[in-house]
């Protein structure tokens, strides 16, 4: 634990830090649905093409972002708004398959808070953000947290109009 965070530069968030350290560290059981991927792993279908993660910089978003409806930007430009969103300030819990994933955010505004990233957009899970009962975080909202409780796995809905352009990306210095 403590060398992954080290490289990394990052503390990850309780309690999935002790989660990690003294339960499990990965898990072929789901949610999500392809199972718990250990913590300095990315799922299969992630992608090798893919920008390097920086976990140090901090998570870019503060609220719903659905990219695929946003007409009104430059390809290029979504683009290169969308890559840290993917890439930046979490650790991939697992994917659910077909570019669906679970992020733990790791730095940033919602540090501890379960995130679902797809293709068309970025949606916070938890009460606070609508979509769900469930507390924000790793053990109580997220999706692996859940399964224990009610057997199923929550799917967030994407709004549209909510945070429909990258203007509602924070630019964090650090």
């Amino acid at each position: 634990m403590h060398a992954f965070e080290a490289e990394h530069g990052v503390v990850l968030p309780e309690p999935y830090r002790t989660f990690v350290a003294e339960i499990a560290d990965g898990s072929p059981v789901g949610p999500p649905f392809y199972g718990l991927v250990p913590v300095a792993e990315l799922p299969t279908d992630w992608g090798a093409d893919r920008r390097k993660r920086v976990l140090a910089r901090a998570f870019p978003l503060v609220e719903q972002w659905v990219w695929e409806a946003d007409e009104d930007t430059p390809e290029e430009e979504l683009d290169d708004a969308i890559e840290p969103v993917f890439d930046h300030g979490s650790v991939v819990l697992g994917t659910d398959g077909c570019g669906r994933y679970w992020h733990l955010i790791v730095t940033g505004q919602h540090r501890g808070h379960v995130w679902f990233v797809d293709g068309g957009g970025a949606t916070p899970f938890g009460a606070p953000f609508g979509g769900t009962t469930a507390t924000p975080g790793f053990a109580a909202g997220s999706p692996t947290g859940r399964k224990a409780r009610s057997g199923s796995t929550p799917r967030p809905e994407h709004r549209p109009g909510a945070a429909s352009t990258h203007a509602r990306i924070t630019a964090v210095q650090q």
